[in-house]
C-alpha cells in the first residue's frame, strides 16, 4: 500500500501541469526579420515615412499648419499600426509642433500660457525666416525630416526664365529646396557641394551661391521656362518662379525662403496636374501635351497665386492625303470606307500627335465628314480637317492669339466624289398657306397636305432630313420628316423667323422682330442664348460652332468659344456666306464685305487684346442675296440694283495658321447683268454641290430662271432657262444633292418646276395645290429637300 502513495502523488501533480501545457500550446512563436530566433520582430514598426518627402511644408510668419499622418511599416515594407506618435521639430524658433498631434506654427506655440488658455492654441511669429526640419516617433523608431520653410507673408508669384543671378535676383532655381531632386547633398537643405564646386553656401537672402543647373546639369530634354515662347509636343521644361512678400516699392523677393512651389493648372489638382496642353509633375517639371496655352498657378504657404502660362506649340500647317488624290477628287462609292491621313507640323517642324481635329464636309448629308470617309449617297464634297479652339488649340480669353494659341488652323482640301443619283423627297410650303405638302420621288403622287397651327413666314430642315422647323409670328413649329410628316411641337413661347438651323441639328436661331431679340435655342426649345437686334439672315460653320447673322445695322457673330460678337458695318447687311473652307464669311450688302474667323491680335507682355473676325475683304459691287460655292472658289451674288446685276468674285482663302493680323482674302470681282429678269427682289442664289452651276430666283417678271456657270477666272457663262406654261418668276429654290435637278417654285401658276441641270431646261413640273388663307391656290416661295436612295 505504501508503494502506491509516490504514484497517486505524482498522478495528481501531472493532470495540473498536463492542462497548463495545452492552455499554452495555441501560442505562435515571433517570427524575426533576420530568420533567426532573435532580433527585430516581423509586425513591428521599423520605418515611419513622414510625408511630403519632396516638396515639404511652407508657412508664412505665425501661420498655422497640420503635418499629414504618418505611415509606419516593418522590415518587410507591410503596414504595421502605430498607436501614439510624437513630434519633434529641430528648431522651435522657426517652426514648432504640437508634440501630441502634429500641429505647426510658424513660429512659437504658447506654452502654460495661464489664464485658461490652451496650450498649443496660440502660434506666436517669431518673425525668423529660415528652415526647421520636422519629425515623428514611435515604439523607438524616428521617421524621415521634412523641411518647414518659414517665411514674409507671400503676396504674389510670378513665372519667368530661371535666374542666373542668385544674389541680385533670386528666384526658385536657387533656393535649397531646387535641390532635392537636382543633385543630392550632404546635409538636408543644404546647399549641395561637389568637387567641382567644393563651397557652395547659402547666402543671406536664403538662396545658394550656384543654381542647380550649374552643379548638376539637366538632360538636353529639360528645358528653361521661357514665358514668351512655346513649347513642342514632347518637350519639358523646368518651371521657375519669382515669390514677393508686400505690395509696390515695398515689395522684397523671397524665392529662396518660401520653399518648394507646387504648380496646378486650370484643371489640375495642387501637386500634379494633367490636361491637354500639359503635365505638371510634383518637382515642377513641365511636359507639353497638345497645342494650347493654360494658365498655371503656384501655391505655396497656402497662397494661391495666377503665377503665369504654358503654351505648347500649336500647328501651322495641317496636310491631309489621300490615296490617288494627288489633287484630284477621290472617287469613292457609296458605303464603301476612303482613308484619309492628317499630318500636322508646328512652327519648329515637329510633327504633332494626338490632335483633337474636326472634320467637316461641304455636303453633310451625302458625304459626311469623318476620318475615314464613307459616303452614305451619291454626292460630291470637299473635306477639311481644323484644329479648332475650345477642343484643340484652346487658350483663355485674355491670351487668344498669343503665340498662335487660342485660333482655329485649317487643312487643305480633300475633294470626294460618289458616284450614282439619289432620289429627293420634296417639301413645299407657303407663306401664304397654313398647309404643307411633300413629294418623294420614289412614290407616285404627293403626300397629303398636313395643317399647320399657323402660317409659315420661313422654313428650314436640319442636314440630315429629320426635322423641320417653321417659323411664324406666332409661335416656333417643329415637324418630323422621318417618315410621313408630322407636327412634334408647336412652341408659342419662340414666335418669329427661324433663319438657320446647326449641321448637327442640336441648335435653332430664331429672330423676332417684335420683340427684336434673336434666340438661339436648342433641339428641344431650351434657351441656349439670346442677342438684341433682328436676323434677316444666318448661317452656321459646317462644325456647328459658330453662326453668323446678318441683322439689320449689325454684324452678329456667336460662337461657343468667344460668346457673341457685334460689329457695326459701313453697310447694312442683307444675307450671309460660310467661305469654303469656313475661315470667314462673306456678307452681302450696298458693299460686298467678308469677315475673318482669325482675330487681329495686339499682344502686351503675356496679354492680348483683340479685334474679333475682322475685315477680311471688301468688293465695291451690290448684292443682296449671296452664296459659296462648295469648291471654295466663288462668292456669288445678286442684286436688283445696276442692271439688275450678277456678281462673281474669285476668291482665294488661305489656309494653315492664322496670322497676329487676321486674314485677308485675296479676290477679283467679275459682274454680269441679268438682263432678260425685272426683279422687285432677289430670294435667293442656288449654287449645285458641285459648283457647276448656279441658279438665281426673284420676285417680279421675266419668265426665265437664270444660271450662271462660274469660270475659273473672269466672267463665267450665264443662261436663261425658260420657265413652261404661265409662269412668269422662280420664287424659291432648292437643289438635289446629286446635283442632278434644281426644283423651284413659281409665280403665274402657282407650280413646282423641275430643272434638269445636265441640259438646263424645265423638264417637269408639279401641282402642290397649296390652298391659300384667303383662298384660292398660292405659289411655293418655301421649299426644302432631303435625299434619299433610290428605290
Amino acid at each position: 500500500m505504501r508503494r502506491f502513495v509516490p504514484l497517486l502523488a505524482l498522478l495528481l501533480c501531472a493532470v495540473p501541469f498536463g492542462v497548463s501545457v495545452s492552455g499554452c500550446s495555441h501560442k505562435s512563436a515571433p517570427t524575426f526579420c533576420n530568420g533567426g530566433d532573435s532580433g527585430v520582430i516581423l509586425g513591428q514598426a521599423t520605418t515611419i515615412t513622414l510625408q511630403p518627402i519632396v516638396s515639404g511644408i511652407s508657412l508664412n510668419y505665425a501661420q498655422i499648419g497640420q503635418l499629414s499622418p504618418p505611415t509606419a511599416s516593418d522590415c518587410k515594407g507591410n503596414s504595421v499600426s502605430v498607436g501614439n506618435y510624437i513630434y519633434g521639430t529641430s528648431d522651435l524658433t522657426i517652426a514648432d509642433v504640437n508634440p501630441s498631434n502634429g500641429a505647426l506654427c510658424g513660429g512659437t506655440w504658447n506654452r502654460h500660457s495661464g489664464g485658461g488658455i490652451p496650450d498649443y492654441t496660440v502660434c506666436n511669429p517669431t518673425n525668423k525666416s529660415g528652415t526647421a526640419y520636422l519629425t515623428a516617433s514611435a515604439d523607438g523608431v524616428t521617421s524621415n525630416p521634412i523641411p518647414v520653410y518659414v517665411h514674409p507673408v507671400v503676396t504674389s508669384i510670378v513665372l519667368g526664365t530661371p535666374s542666373i543671378d542668385c544674389v541680385g535676383d533670386p528666384a526658385t532655381n536657387c533656393s535649397p529646396a531646387a535641390y532635392t531632386y537636382a543633385s543630392p547633398s550632404t546635409t538636408a537643405g543644404a546647399c549641395p557641394t561637389s568637387s567641382a564646386f567644393p563651397s557652395n553656401p547659402q547666402l543671406a537672402n536664403g538662396c545658394c551661391t550656384i543654381p542647380p543647373e550649374k552643379v548638376a546639369p539637366t538632360s538636353t530634354a529639360l528645358q528653361p521656362y521661357n514665358p514668351n515662347g512655346c513649347f513642342s509636343q514632347g518637350k519639358s521644361t523646368q518651371l521657375s518662379a519669382r515669390v514677393f512678400t508686400g505690395a509696390g516699392s515695398n515689395q522684397t523677393n523671397i524665392s529662396c525662403l518660401a520653399g518648394h512651389l507646387q504648380y496646378s493648372t486650370a484643371t489640375g489638382s495642387s501637386t500634379s496636374s494633367t490636361n491637354s496642353v500639359v503635365s505638371i509633375d510634383p518637382n515642377g517639371v513641365a511636359t507639353a501635351n497638345q497645342p494650347g496655352s493654360i494658365l498655371i498657378s503656384a501655391n505655396v504657404a497656402n497662397a494661391a497665386s495666377s503665377a503665369g502660362f504654358f503654351s505648347t506649340c500649336p500647328p501651322v500647317s495641317i496636310t491631309l492625303s489621300a490615296p490617288g488624290g494627288n489633287g484630284n477628287p477621290v472617287v469613292v462609292n457609296q458605303n464603301n470606307q476612303q482613308a484619309i491621313t492628317a499630318t500636322a507640323v508646328d512652327a519648329n517642324g515637329v510633327a504633332l500627335t494626338g490632335l483633337n481635329l474636326q472634320y467637316v464636309s461641304t455636303s453633310p448629308n451625302t458625304v459626311p465628314a469623318a476620318s475615314p470617309i464613307i459616303p452614305i449617297l451619291a454626292g460630291a464634297a470637299d473635306i477639311f480637317a481644323l484644329c479648332q479652339p475650345p477642343g484643340c488649340n484652346s487658350a483663355p480669353f485674355n491670351q487668344i492669339g498669343l503665340l498662335g494659341n487660342g485660333v482655329p488652323i485649317v487643312s487643305n482640301p480633300i475633294a470626294i466624289t460618289s458616284p450614282g443619283t439619289n432620289s429627293t423627297v420634296l417639301y413645299m410650303a407657303s407663306t401664304q398657306s397654313r398647309y404643307i405638302v411633300s413629294q418623294d420621288f420614289t412614290q407616285t403622287g404627293l403626300s397629303a397636305p398636313l395643317l399647320l397651327p399657323y402660317t409659315p413666314n420661313s422654313m428650314v430642315i436640319t442636314t440630315d432630313g429629320s426635322t423641320i422647323y417653321l417659323g411664324s409670328s406666332t409661335a416656333l413649329m417643329v415637324l418630323s420628316s422621318v417618315n410621313s410628316l408630322a407636327i412634334t411641337r408647336v412652341d408659342t413661347s419662340s414666335p418669329g423667323s427661324v433663319l438657320a438651323v446647326s449641321p448637327d441639328g442640336n441648335q435653332v436661331v430664331i429672330s423676332d422682330p417684335t420683340r427684336q431679340v434673336i434666340t438661339i435655342e436648342n433641339d428641344k426649345g431650351n434657351v441656349i442664348s439670346t442677342y438684341g437686334g433682328v436676323g434677316t439672315r444666318a448661317e452656321y460653320t459646317p462644325d456647328s460652332q459658330t453662326v453668323y447673322i446678318a441683322a439689320g445695322n449689325q454684324i452678329l457673330v456667336f460662337s461657343i468659344y468667344t460668346g457673341w460678337t457685334s460689329i457695326t458695318p459701313s453697310t447694312t447687311p442683307t444675307d450671309v456666306a460660310i467661305t469654303v473652307p469656313s475661315a470667314g464669311a462673306y456678307f452681302a450688302g450696298p458693299v460686298t464685305t467678308a469677315r475673318g474667323y482669325c482675330p487681329s491680335t495686339t499682344v502686351t507682355g503675356t496679354n492680348t487684346s483683340n479685334v474679333f473676325y475682322p475685315l477680311a475683304d471688301s468688293q465695291p459691287t451690290a448684292t443682296d442675296r449671296i452664296a459659296a460655292t462648295n469648291n471654295g472658289q466663288h462668292i456669288l451674288g445678286a442684286s436688283t440694283a445696276s442692271g439688275p446685276l450678277l456678281s462673281d468674285i474669285h476668291v482665294n482663302i488661305p489656309l494653315g495658321a492664322c496670322p497676329a493680323s487676321g486674314l485677308t482674302f485675296s479676290s477679283t470681282l467679275s459682274t454680269t447683268v441679268l438682263g432678260q429678269i425685272t426683279p422687285t427682289a432677289i430670294t435667293g442664289v442656288w449654287p449645285t454641290p458641285d459648283s457647276s452651276v448656279a441658279f438665281v430666283t426673284y420676285n417680279g417678271a421675266g419668265g426665265v430662271l437664270p444660271a450662271y456657270a462660274p469660270a475659273s477666272s473672269g466672267t463665267g457663262q450665264l443662261t436663261y432657262i425658260k420657265l413652261s406654261g404661265s409662269a412668269t418668276a422662280p420664287l424659291s429654290g432648292a437643289v438635289s444633292s446629286d446635283n442632278n435637278t434644281f426644283f423651284t417654285g413659281t409665280a403665274g401658276d402657282n407650280l413646282v418646276h423641275l430643272v434638269t441641270r445636265s441640259t438646263l431646261t424645265d423638264s417637269s413640273t408639279i401641282a402642290p395645290n397649296l390652298p391659300g388663307t384667303s383662298g384660292g391656290v398660292v405659289p411655293v416661295d418655301l421649299l426644302v429637300q432631303k435625299p434619299r436612295k433610290t428605290t
